[in-house]
Formats: C-alpha cells, structure tokens, sequence
C-alpha cells in the first residue's frame, strides 16, 4: 500500500481573483484583494456589506447539457468549473483510463444554500406545490460530486466528506488516502461553496464571526494584523486531479508535486472557537509529517488556515510552533491567501492547496497582505504584504472546521 505514490497533475480554481488558475494565481503573486462590495444581495439591513464573490461566472460551458446548468446550485456550478478545468489541464483522456478506476470527491461545507432559500420562499409564499422536484438533489451538499461523476462517466469511489471550512482538505486527503489503498487510480477532488446569501450573511454576521471593515474592503481580511475583526466571506472552487503516480507516468502528465502527507485531528473543545492551547491541529500537522516521512525542519512554507479571527490566527499560531519547534521562528515562512481571498469556506483547501502547488513550481510564497501592525502573539514570519521568491520544496496546508475539525496537507515537489 505504501508503494503507491500520489501525485497531482491538474488543477482548477474559481475564485474572487479570477475564474480560472492562472489569473487566482497571479492576483495572489500581487497581493491583490479580491474582497469589494457585496452584489448578489442588497445589504441595506446586513452589519456586513463586503465579500469575496466570483465575477463575470457564466456556468453553461462547463457542462454537457445546458439544462444541467439550470438544474445546478450556484455551488454545484462552480464545483462543475473548476472540475472541468482541472480534468483539461490534467490532460486526461476520459475515453482513454479505466472510468471505474477514477472517483470524485468534491465537497461542500453548507451545500445548495440558494436553492434551499429560494424554493422555501416558494413555499411560504405559493404553498408546496410550487417547489420545485429539483430542490433536494440540488440542495444536498454530495449532488457535485455525483454530476461530476455522471458528466465523465466515472464509476470509481464516490462520496463527500463536510467538515465546514476543512471540506476540501479532507476530501482530498482521503481520495489520496483510497489511491495508496489501491480502491482508485485517480480521483478529481476539492470543494465548491457559494453562500453569500441572505441566510449565509446572516448566519455568520449574527455570531459575530465576520468582520465589519465595511469602509475598507480591500483592507478587512488581515490575518495576524491586530486590526483584525473577523473573516470575510467568500465564494469558490478548488480542485485537484489526483493519480497514481505510474498512473500519471504512462500517459505523459505533467506532474505539479506530490501529496506525501494528511493528517486529520479534532479539537474536541467547542462549537466554533478552536482550542486555545493549538493542540488539535497540532496533531494533524504531526500525522502530516508522519505520513510523508518528513521532519518539522524539512518544510519550506506553511499555506495557515489564517481567518483573520480574533481567537483562530493566534491558535493556528500556537499550534504551529507546537509542531515545528525551533524551526517554526528560524526558517518557516508562512502566510495566509485567505487575506486575498477572503474565506472560501469548504473551498478553502482547495484553492489554498493551489498556492502551495504554485509556490512550489515558480519559487514565489504568496503573500499575507493588510498585515500593518503584527499581533505580538502571533509571532512568526508571515511573508508580510509582498511575496517572496525563495525555493519551495516541500508545503504544507492546515484548515480547520466549526465543530472542531482539523485537517492537514502535505505535499513536495515531484522527484
């Protein structure tokens, strides 16, 4: 089981930088803020009138039959997009793999929240008959990944994980963990969220988590900055194709890095807040590095969770000197893409795994941008507003869950 290495040969992401991985990637090279004001609603009564939404996202091309786009959440949409974009840079064939040799793990922390607010004004207002016959498979947060299942034909594992903002992140650690067992030979996986909605804002306004720089929405997201009040809220998708590496060799691919480690963990402490001792995503960085056979000293570059919360950037904080020790102040660079962004919720992992892969191939760390005046308690070097060139040869991704989950990638370039 051991013997089976997993690589990573294509990529797709649909961000608040741009609708595609080149132009997500080069926003973030530049420190640029995807963050303005939100669009999709009238906020005229919300605390929070900001957000990373994607823009100009026209979702037809990306699927076979026109009407399956209009049968699709706008998470689904996105989910579809940054799949397809991944299959074609992956440069695989459908036609020419085992199709029940692939599978689809692409999650959702909250799934068809849009379809759910839509169809229950329907309800209220015009009574059930109205209601659509497509709202549960268009509001179940596992209908992704089977269209995209159905859209190639693929027969392998298929399911979903949803652990909130660790959706991707677990995904794509046990489609990695299912290629080592031998179950698949390749897996398109990540996660997709699209809730900037009335109940969505509400939701996350209401418990005080998002923050309310509405005067300065390029400037809100800061993780690690003292003037941070809390995230803000975005929308996305990101996605991997990952494969056996003799996989990927016999058919010529192009081979972005190599996912050697996962690790999994929970906090076990509270609803939402983490740990404040850092030692849940302790756990799953060590399992991380365990699994990779890597020491603390050999990473180059830690993507953080990075919310910009009050509580969560010094925890992450914490939890990283916890397990990397000396070399967490010595040589670590770290830095948080959420600042760009915003927070993508279960596409988080997907799109920060991204930044990893990038860094890895270009020798550039994208940036912590808005970090003016640094938190002492947060203390590490957080690649401070500009990016930096500097060799990557090994990354690793954390992100953490409401309820508590923490979920850990590793990867390395490919050798």
């Amino acid at each position: 089981m051991n013997e089976r290495r997993v690589v990573i040969t294509g990529i797709g992401t649909v961000s608040p930088l741009g609708n595609d991985l080149n132009s997500t990637w080069e926003g973030l090279k530049a420190g640029k803020s995807g963050i303005d004001y939100i669009t999709q609603l009238d906020t005229t009564d919300y605390p929070v009138k900001i957000g990373g939404e994607v823009k100009g996202f026209d979702p037809k091309p990306f699927f076979n039959d026109p009407k399956d786009a209009r049968r699709a959440d706008r998470y689904t949409q996105l989910a579809m997009a940054a799949s397809k974009m991944a299959m074609d840079d992956s440069g695989m064939d459908p036609e020419a793999v085992d199709k029940t040799r692939v599978g689809v793990m692409v999650g959702s922390g909250i799934g068809g929240l849009g379809t759910l607010e839509r169809e229950h004004a329907k309800l209220i207002a015009r009574g059930p008959g109205r209601v659509s016959p497509f709202v549960i498979p268009m509001m179940i947060s596992n209908i992704a990944s089977g269209m995209i299942s159905m859209e190639y034909g693929f027969g392998g594992p298929n399911m979903v994980i949803v652990t909130a903002c660790a959706t991707s992140n677990h995904n794509i650690g046990e489609a990695w963990r299912m290629i080592k067992f031998g179950d698949a030979d390749a897996f398109i996986a990540g996660g997709a969220e699209a809730t900037m909605l009335p109940m969505g804002l509400s939701g996350f306004s209401n418990m005080k988590a998002l923050s309310t720089r509405n005067d300065d929405p390029q400037g809100a997201s800061r993780p690690f900055d003292t003037g941070r009040d809390g995230f803000v809220m975005g929308e996305g998708a990101g996605v991997v194709i990952l494969e056996e590496l003799e996989h990927a060799k016999a058919r010529g691919a192009k081979i972005y890095g190599e996912l050697i480690g996962y690790g999994v963990s929970a906090d076990a402490y509270h609803l939402s807040a983490p740990s404040p001792d850092g030692s849940g995503p302790c756990r799953a960085m060590h399992m991380a590095l365990k699994h990779g056979g890597i020491n603390p000293e050999d990473v180059d570059y830690v993507n953080a969770h990075g919310t910009s919360t009050p509580l969560g950037d010094i925890s992450e904080t914490t939890a990283i000197k916890l397990a990397f020790g000396d070399h967490a102040k010595e040589k670590l660079v770290v830095s948080s893409t959420k600042s760009m962004t915003g927070h993508l919720l279960g596409a988080a992992g997907g799109v920060e795994l991204t930044a990893c892969l990038m860094a890895m191939r270009d020798g550039v760390v994208a940036p912590t941008i808005n970090l003016q005046d640094q938190d002492p308690e947060c203390d590490l070097d957080y690649c401070a507003n500009e990016a930096r060139e500097m060799e990557v040869n090994v990354a690793l991704s954390n992100s953490f869950g409401f309820g508590g989950h923490n979920a850990t990638i590793l990867v390395k370039k490919f050798s």
